[in-house]
């Protein structure tokens, strides 16, 4: 038995790098259901927060990555995106993070509607609950900037599956 390749075609990695950072959920499966869909839309990388409202779940990595594998054969895409560990805001401001930096919330305050964003970006979305006043404030000292995701209030998955459709 033996194979032959007829032909090699090459698949550039996507040109911006398009992150979410998204607080994990007390519904695990609406978190899964966010991860398949954020992964058809073509996000490259997430970030699980752990924020101060975020209500504990079990982090199963391996089940979340058969989600992510499964999306991407799903939507013929050839680059899997990265799925970090959990992490505390406080640790994901320490990394090297691109200059387009929003974070989407619901207080009250000036926040700009989230727009296409023209190069690498990374968009935080907080828990049910949203981001503390702290939290808030910290990402602001950090370079993020405040958005809107529409007129009306969403879930977190929700707010994660919107956010990467108005970035992309």
């Amino acid at each position: 038995f033996s194979v032959q390749l007829h032909e090699y075609i090459d698949h550039p990695a996507p040109a911006k790098k398009m992150m979410l950072g998204i607080s994990l959920l007390k519904n695990t499966a609406r978190f899964e259901w966010m991860l398949e869909k954020v992964t058809e839309i073509g996000i490259t990388e997430i970030y699980p927060l752990l924020c101060e409202r975020t209500e504990r779940q079990h982090f199963r990595k391996n089940r979340f990555e058969q989600i992510i594998t499964s999306a991407c054969l799903q939507s013929q895409q050839f680059h899997f995106p990265i799925l970090q560990e959990p992490i505390k805001m406080e640790e994901l401001f320490k990394q090297d993070l691109p200059i387009q930096r929003f974070i989407a919330h619901c207080m009250e305050g000036e926040k700009k509607q989230l727009v296409h964003a023209s190069s690498d970006a990374l968009l935080l979305v907080g828990p049910e609950g949203d981001f503390t006043p702290e939290e808030l404030d910290l990402s602001i000292t950090h370079g993020f900037k405040p958005v809107g995701l529409g007129e009306t209030r969403l879930r977190t998955e929700t707010a994660g599956i919107v956010g990467a459709v108005m970035m992309r």
